[in-house]
């Protein structure tokens, strides 16, 4: 690995460390505030964005992109919708573990509240927030193929993050870690696709 390479990383595990230790800080100034800020017409909304967010709408939204890109013949952004599929699957699945193991409560619990270890009950699965490490990974792995493209998209996993904080689902860390693990998938397999297609295309030397 490149020198610059181990900069990087090293400056990115500093500013991930550092940003989710400030979120772990605001947990109680930001709950409050959502819970001081709640209005119907804006908690309906905000419920419909929580249920359009899940994985599911990001899968389906990627099959359809991938298949018309298929169909119009662009190889490149049909391999990038692919990655962004990957992306969304690998952060769901590390994200469910992570969760499962942690145990930490949701803001509407009120008996053990905090954290409370290996836990198969959803109440205990808001560390970190599901809906957004896989959104922002979906997103993500768009934004590492094309900025241009990805920043015009960067709002939705934002507002899905808030959306999960506003209908009480998870505190402001949880959704802090889980667009950290989001981006973390991503440029993982950003740069995985980026290995794959430079294999394929190198002369293979006997």
């Amino acid at each position: 690995m490149r020198r610059s390479a181990v900069g990087w990383l090293l400056v990115s595990l500093l500013v991930a460390s550092v940003a989710l230790g400030l979120a772990f800080w605001f947990d109680a100034a930001v709950l409050e505030w959502m819970r001081a800020s709640q209005t119907r017409p804006l908690r309906s909304f905000m419920r419909s964005v929580s249920w359009w967010g899940d994985w599911y709408s990001h899968v389906v939204a990627g099959l359809l992109a991938a298949g018309i890109a298929h169909l119009l013949g662009h190889r490149r952004w049909r391999q990038i919708f692919i990655a962004m599929l990957v992306a969304c699957a690998l952060a769901g699945i590390l994200n469910r573990a992570i969760k499962i193991g942690a145990g930490r409560a949701r803001p509407s619990v009120q008996v053990d509240a905090g954290w409370n270890g290996p836990r198969l009950s959803s109440k205990y699965h808001a560390f970190p927030s599901g809906h957004t490490a896989a959104s922002t990974a979906f997103f993500a792995t768009l934004a590492c193929a094309s900025w241009r493209v990805g920043l015009l998209f960067l709002p939705i996993p934002l507002l899905i993050g808030f959306a999960r904080m506003y209908v009480g689902a998870h505190h402001f860390s949880d959704v802090i870690a889980a667009a950290v693990l989001g981006v973390t998938v991503a440029f993982v397999v950003a740069r995985w696709r980026v290995l794959a297609i430079e294999n394929r295309e190198s002369p293979i030397e006997n």
